[in-house]
């Protein structure tokens, strides 16, 4: 009676064991674009970007989320930096390193993800000169940069495309309030400034 009573619990318990399964890593590539917002939108220009995260879903209904963030050309640097073995283009890059977390809305069997969430941003600017070769390397004595706090906001929709739930697709809206000091960088003025930003991104996902 008892090996038959344990035999019967582990059938019962199965289905439910399978019904609490969620993948606890979760890597992201999004592709889309920043848009500057507010007093930066004068200075600076809505450009393509990329993102990549990692969020560890430690329950079921939560995740921390760590990632990067660059945006290509916002500042609309277009100088060039004459050197003894030719000219080289400077271009701008703008790179924010999101960390904080998500609550998660498993729905369709936990196929399909809603998720609202947020956490604070390191924010940097920066001009860069278009290296020559990956040995050789160049200084770019004109080059500039500027960085600052910021804290985001974000909202998630994806859907795993197999039952395994190993890949998805997805998109994601951030927004970003914060600010930034330093050096100018294009258009953007070397004081301090009040920085917003709404980024959209397509996602691909792994998850395991």
């Amino acid at each position: 009676m008892t090996r038959t009573a344990l035999f019967a619990g582990l059938l019962l318990a199965a289905p439910l064991a399978a019904q609490s399964y969620w993948p606890h890593h979760n890597i992201t590539l999004g592709i889309g674009a920043g848009l500057p917002q507010d007093e930066i939108k004068s200075f600076m220009k809505s450009s393509p970007g990329i993102q990549l995260g990692y969020g560890y879903r430690f329950v079921r209904y939560l995740q921390a989320d760590l990632g990067l963030s660059i945006t290509f050309g916002a500042a609309n640097v277009r100088d060039f930096l004459p050197t003894q073995i030719g000219t080289f283009q400077i271009k701008d890059r703008e790179y924010g390193v999101p960390l904080g977390g998500r609550a998660i809305a498993p729905l369709a069997g936990g196929r399909f993800l809603l998720a609202a969430g947020g956490g604070g941003m390191w924010l940097r600017y920066n001009t860069r000169v278009s290296q020559p070769s990956y040995y050789y390397r160049i200084d770019c004595p004109v080059c500039t940069a500027r960085s600052g706090w910021a804290s985001y906001a974000l909202g998630n929709a994806s859907y795993f495309l197999n039952s395994n739930q190993n890949f998805r697709i997805g998109v994601t809206t951030q927004f970003v309030r914060g600010h930034t000091n330093g050096e100018p960088v294009g258009d953007v003025p070397g004081t301090r400034t009040n920085d917003r930003w709404i980024n959209v991104y397509a996602e691909l996902g792994f998850s395991f």
